[in-house]
């Protein structure tokens, strides 16, 4: 199983390890038996993070956002549409900010709405702004080549 890719279940968090030629068929988890991709973003908080982060295999964009944030609520809607463009080839998270502020810092996030694209536990782009969800489209694909 050497094409065998690793997949964090947004559900309970488990690691998977499914082949990359399954990607497509929709796999479940094999701890919970629910869908490992769903179309929609992920809620990170500092318990999930870093295994989300770091242990997944396909590149992981969290959008860092918080509550009050205006432009954050506006862009809500356009990252989830996104989240069902891009998977399985990509997870999309959110972590909010707010409630998890350690984390926020941990990453220099200074302004939000601001995305952040991680491959193999490394940050490797940023963006800062709403976007619509053309635009994250299009940000992550040229960012992923």
């Amino acid at each position: 199983m050497s094409d065998a890719l690793h997949l964090v279940c947004p559900h309970c968090d488990a690691v998977n390890r499914v082949p990359a030629t399954r990607l497509a068929e929709a796999p479940n988890c094999g701890r919970c038996g629910k869908p490992l991709f769903t179309a929609h973003p992920v809620e990170l908080d500092a318990a999930n993070f870093d295994r989300h982060v770091g242990r997944s295999d396909v590149p992981v964009l969290v959008d860092f956002w918080a509550p009050w944030c205006g432009p954050c609520r506006t862009m809500a809607p356009a990252f989830a549409q996104a989240a069902g463009m891009l998977e399985p080839q990509l997870r999309l998270a959110k972590l909010d900010t707010e409630a998890h502020q350690a984390l926020a810092a941990r990453f220099g996030i200074r302004s939000i709405p601001t995305l952040a694209l991680f491959r193999g536990g490394r940050e490797i782009a940023r963006q800062a702004g709403a976007m619509s969800a053309a635009d994250i489209v299009r940000w992550v694909r040229g960012q992923l080549g």
